[in-house]
C-alpha cells in the first residue's frame, strides 16, 4: 500500500534593512487532512546569533537544524560556512543523503537555502521562501518589499496570510523569529 503524500509547511524569509525575518506556518497534511496545525517549524540558532526554518520531514529537518546548530557554536563559526560545510556533508553523507527536508536559515549578514542536493542559494533580494506554498508567499512577499515601506516581520506576517489564503496545505497559525 502507497504511504499518502505528506505535504506541510510554508517557510518564508525577508530581510530589509537592519532585520531579517523567518516565519513558518504550522499546517501538517497527510494525503487528504490537516493532521497538525500549530507545528512550529522556525527557531533560533547558534546561541540566538541565526534563525531558521525547515520544510519537509520533521524528523530530518530537526535533525538538519542540530547539525548546523552545532557546525555553529564550533568556534563560533559563521552562518556561510556552517551553511557550507552542512550541505557539503548532506550531499556526501550516506546516511545525510536519505533526508528529506529543505532549510531556509539567516543571520545578520546572509540569508541561504539549503538542500540535499548540495545546493547553498543566497537570495539576491534578501527574500526567499520554500515548501508548498513557497512561491505564493515569495511572490506576495516581493510585491510587498518593492511597493510599500512595510518593515520585515509585517512583509512576512502579511505574505504569510496572502499565501495560506491561496495554498491549502499552508495554514495562518504563524511562529516568527526575528535578528534585528
Amino acid at each position: 500500500m502507497k504511504q499518502p503524500e505528506i505535504h506541510s509547511t510554508t517557510i518564508l524569509s525577508v530581510r530589509r534593512g537592519t532585520q531579517v525575518v523567518v516565519a513558518g506556518d504550522g499546517q501538517v497534511t497527510l494525503g487528504n487532512q490537516v493532521v497538525k496545525g500549530g507545528a512550529r517549524k522556525v527557531r533560533k540558532l547558534g546561541d540566538g546569533r541565526a534563525i531558521g526554518g525547515f520544510a519537509g520531514s520533521a524528523a530530518d529537518g530537526i535533525a538538519l537544524f542540530d547539525r548546523l546548530d552545532d557546525k555553529l557554536r564550533e568556534q563560533r563559526s559563521p552562518l556561510r560556512r556552517a551553511a557550507v560545510e552542512l550541505a557539503k556533508e548532506w550531499r556526501t553523507d550516506r546516511a545525510l543523503r536519505k533526508l528529506e527536508a529543505m532549510l531556509v536559515v539567516a543571520d545578520a549578514e546572509s540569508t541561504f537555502i539549503l538542500s540535499g542536493s548540495g545546493d547553498v542559494i543566497e537570495p539576491d533580494d534578501g527574500v526567499c521562501a520554500i515548501g508548498s506554498g513557497g512561491g505564493f508567499a515569495l511572490a506576495a512577499a516581493r510585491a510587498l518589499v518593492r511597493h510599500t515601506e512595510l518593515g520585515a516581520r509585517a512583509v512576512a506576517e502579511t505574505a504569510m496570510q496572502i499565501a495560506s489564503e491561496i495554498c491549502i496545505y499552508t495554514n495562518s497559525n504563524l511562529t516568527i523569529e526575528e535578528l534585528s
